[in-house]
């Protein structure tokens, strides 16, 4: 029996007393955590596919420690300009032990579900920026946000970090889709919400490693 399971940010292939190494979790070491945004579930042959995630199941871990990934050097060169850059990076990860795969209330199907409609990401982006706040933040701090992109944000009601860090990368997509160029949002959440709780040394070592906005 296997899943495949969004955990802090990212989606992994997961089995029974298997240990992971994911971005750092919140919790104390040997405390347990649940992942309940399971997308996929195998058992026995059997093959469980949520739309996008499966109601009511869920993966139950401990966490054995917090530590740092190996170190990463990563560096910029613009040609002709006389610049460059050179950063060491290390990624803070917690190692985790899977201890139950949980399915209940999963409904069974047969067929890959279709990506979801163009209709259905709107009202995503919609529900995303539900109101204007009334200071914004310079979400121009964002690696791969520029001033139009920023402006175009605010004007959709995603004003503040807070804002950006709530909503889905394609329903940022879908607001900014007027603007000119090829943004991928895919991390600006996850930047958003270091700005928003103030971990600036956190999000610098992470924005070190991103180019427009994509991790490398």
């Amino acid at each position: 029996m296997y899943a495949i399971v969004e955990i802090a940010g990212q989606q992994f292939k997961v089995a029974k007393d298997q240990k992971v190494y994911v971005h750092r979790l919140q919790e104390a070491e040997g405390s347990k955590v649940t992942f309940d945004n399971v997308m996929l579930i195998e058992d026995k042959g059997g093959v469980t596919i949520g739309a996008p995630a499966i109601e009511g199941a869920a993966v139950t871990a401990k966490i054995l420690g917090h530590l740092k990934g190996d170190k990463v050097i990563v560096f910029k060169k613009k040609r002709r300009k006389g610049y460059k850059k050179k950063n060491g990076h290390r990624q803070y990860l917690s190692e985790i032990q899977i201890e139950s795969i949980a399915a209940s209330g999963a409904k069974k199907t047969t067929a890959k579900k279709a990506a979801p409609k163009k209709e259905t990401v709107k009202a995503e982006a919609k529900k995303a920026a539900p109101k204007k706040s009334s200071k914004a933040d310079d979400l121009k701090k964002i690696e791969g946000i520029g001033p139009k992109i920023a402006e175009t944000l605010v004007a959709a009601g995603l004003a503040t970090f807070a804002d950006l860090a709530k909503a889905k990368p394609a329903a940022i997509s879908e607001i900014i889709a007027g603007v000119r160029g090829n943004h991928v949002t895919d991390t600006w959440p996850k930047q958003a919400k270091l700005a928003a709780d103030g971990k600036w040394d956190e999000l610098k070592d992470l924005q070190d490693i991103l180019d427009g906005g994509v991790e490398k």
